[in-house]
């Protein structure tokens, strides 16, 4: 029976277990999206998960939504980005940078043009977001033309040639939870009657144009992409249509060979999350939630995941590994210092050495 501390190979990685650091949202970039003062420390204090993805990172200004969030589309975040990894590698780790862009999900007064959000159609989230001025709704988006969608697909394959010359090891590609690629899966927020609308292989077709533009560009083995199928966040709703369309997706891409599929899965249908595992034949990492400690390592064993991805536990635990492996006590995730501020919350949580 294969466990969680069983070895992996991941693209051309060998990981020595099957944990990695799933991608969180920490909001302490500087104000040019270049990593903050503390984000090389947080990350190598974690490299002990041996796979670490990050914090969503935009690979465009127009794919920013959030304050203070990393981007990887200049020179100085490529400069940025490039202590974080070494430090991540001279810690033993690995590091692979999640490529985010959130379409709708955003607010002029977070990003630095300040001009309209853009998705597949003209259609708003009907919820609110914090900015610099508070709480405010998100506004109508500006639907993509046909001509923007091709370039946004360009825009994301320079952002992971960027990645990698910043030292990366590989690029994940967010197509979850509400942001772009997500929007365009959803029949509630994707109206458009061009290549990209209708069908569900329409819907589908830009998270598998950037997939496969971004394997050409730094190679599979350093691609892949997170999912979150039927999950209704950021106002869309994914029902019963959208079974073939991940059904779909996941046969397509795994045509390509990527270095893995990551799925973040709540209750919505088991079998789909089935069908998903048989119709992909390359490593798959799961982020399943609700779970417990003591039941994280079962969709391991029982088959179902190749690797688990670890969240909240990782963020309070720089130690995880340790802990987990000793059954020693965790320390407690502080929801207050989640998002922004300083090394409080970031990277002050202990280790058990320091206790």
């Amino acid at each position: 029976m294969t466990t969680v501390w069983d070895p992996i190979k991941i693209g051309n990685l060998s990981l020595p277990h099957r944990f990695a650091m799933a991608p969180m949202t920490r909001s302490r970039a500087n104000p040019d999206g270049t990593p903050g003062p503390f984000a090389a420390e947080y990350y190598a204090q974690r490299a002990s998960l041996g796979l670490l993805i990050t914090e969503g990172v935009q690979p465009s200004e127009d794919g920013q939504g959030y304050l203070t969030t990393p981007g990887i589309h200049n020179d100085a975040q490529v400069k940025g980005w490039r202590k974080v990894t070494s430090a991540i590698h001279d810690a033993g780790g690995r590091i692979f940078i999640q490529l985010m862009h959130v379409g709708r999900m955003s607010h002029p007064d977070n990003t630095p043009h300040h001009r309209q959000p853009v998705a597949p159609s003209a259609l708003a989230t009907g919820e609110q977001m914090y900015t610099a001025n508070g709480m405010q709704p998100m506004p109508t988006p500006r639907a993509l033309t046909t001509a923007e969608v091709k370039a946004t697909v360009q825009d994301i394959r320079r952002a992971a040639a960027l990645a990698i010359e910043a030292g990366a090891d590989g690029v994940e590609l967010h197509g979850a939870n509400g942001y772009l690629l997500h929007q365009f899966f959803a029949a509630n927020a994707n109206l458009r009657t061009d290549e990209y609308g209708g069908s569900y292989q329409n819907r589908a077709r830009l998270a598998i144009e950037v997939v496969q533009a971004v394997a050409q560009e730094i190679g599979p083995e350093r691609t892949s992409l997170r999912i979150s199928p039927l999950e209704p966040v950021g106002g869309l709703k994914e029902g019963d249509e959208n079974l073939d369309l991940y059904r779909y997706l996941t046969s397509e891409l795994d045509k390509l060979k990527l270095a893995y599929l990551h799925v973040y899965y709540t209750p919505k249908s088991d079998a789909l999350l089935n069908d998903i595992r048989n119709a992909w034949s390359g490593p798959l990492m799961l982020l399943r939630s609700p779970r417990t400690l003591e039941t994280v390592g079962n969709d391991v064993e029982s088959g179902l995941a190749d690797i688990v991805s670890i969240g909240k536990w990782a963020l309070a635990n720089p130690d995880f590994i340790e802990r987990f492996r000793h059954k020693a006590p965790f320390n407690e995730p502080i929801a207050a210092t989640f998002y922004g501020g300083t090394n409080v919350g970031y990277t002050d949580y202990p280790t058990m050495a320091a206790r």
